[in-house]
């Protein structure tokens, strides 16, 4: 099986760019209710993830910052505890599953490292649920 089958295009997928303050940050993950999110650079290269604790551990050292103040921080002066490790679009199955056991989600990049787009634990979840004959509880 091919890693495309899950994949979800860039175009699907909410990110963030690596020029983006944190107060824009804070309103896109807000808006989509994440808790961790992909950053691309302005190439289209996929720059790492930035998560809550990541924000958390950064507004620590900002002791008088407002949101106001927020919009004139640029993300990328956020140290990145982990980054989610992304896998190339020829990867095997084999990468992908040991990838989605230790994250949420999955970036996958060209052979160029652009961002095209991730796979979700969920969706192969789903997958192997429905390959099963059963289908997953919705919430």
């Amino acid at each position: 099986m091919n890693i495309l089958f899950f994949l979800t295009p860039k175009e699907d997928v909410t990110y963030i760019h690596d020029s983006y303050t944190l107060g824009q940050t804070l309103e896109k993950m807000e808006e989509h209710k994440f808790s961790c999110i992909p950053i691309i650079n302005d190439r289209g290269k996929y720059v790492g993830t930035l998560t809550e604790g990541d924000m958390l551990w950064g507004l620590r050292n900002r002791s008088s910052l407002n949101m106001k103040a927020a919009e004139e921080v640029p993300i990328t002066s956020f140290k990145r505890r982990a980054d989610y490790a992304p896998i190339r679009v020829d990867s095997d199955m084999e990468d992908l599953m040991e990838k989605a056991m230790r994250q949420n989600f999955v970036p996958v990049v060209d052979d160029q490292k652009n961002f095209i787009g991730i796979v979700t634990r969920r969706d192969i979840m789903q997958y192997i649920c429905s390959s099963c004959g059963k289908e997953p509880k919705e919430k």
